[in-house]
């Protein structure tokens, strides 16, 4: 297994549609095990074969507290109800954006071993990781579904050293107040 290199929003490997898995085989089960190493590495919850380089329609699921599973020519089937959140990607790091998805989704796929898989989600992160990593699939990003590039947020760095350096700020202010 190997951590490989997410790619980022720039990269043309991002939007081109992926291909078809036409037989899944021991070189599909290692990209899985990547996929899957780089997902965890990356701290996501979910990870398409495009996202480090390979156009092949191949996604791994992570949930929180649940182990990774990977989902081959997976395709959404089904889906119904409109919901808003925010939402974020390996590939677009330091950002989030609050975009429309379903509530609803029914996923068929393929296993690991080859055989027909569905999975439903309501209202749930799966729902919205089912969806977003189908999306990357056919080249599309999550600010793609926007309603304004303006909806896109900077997030602030995850340095711990940071926030506590704000908070002794605060409280230097705070001080000088009274």
């Amino acid at each position: 297994m190997t951590v490989r290199p997410i790619r980022y929003l720039g990269d043309p490997v991002l939007r081109r549609p992926a291909k078809k898995v036409r037989r899944v085989d021991d070189s599909i089960r290692r990209l899985i095990a990547d996929m899957t190493e780089s997902m965890v590495e990356a701290q996501g919850v979910g990870i398409a074969a495009p996202q480090i380089g390979v156009g092949l329609r191949v996604v791994v699921i992570g949930m929180p507290d649940e182990e990774p599973y990977p989902l081959i020519n997976p395709e959404v089937i089904k889906r119904s109800g409109e919901r808003r959140l925010y939402e974020g990607c390996l590939s677009v790091p330091g950002y989030r954006g609050e975009l429309t998805r379903s509530t609803k989704v029914t996923v068929k796929a393929l296993d690991v071993n080859g055989r027909e898989i569905r999975i439903k989600a309501e209202d749930d992160l799966l729902a919205q990781a089912l969806e977003h990593e189908c999306d990357h699939l056919n080249g599309t990003l999550y600010v793609d579904r926007l309603d304004s590039k303006d909806d896109l947020e900077k997030l602030e760095p995850a340095d711990p050293s940071m926030a506590e350096l704000r908070r002794e700020e605060d409280a230097v202010s705070a001080e000088g107040s009274d």
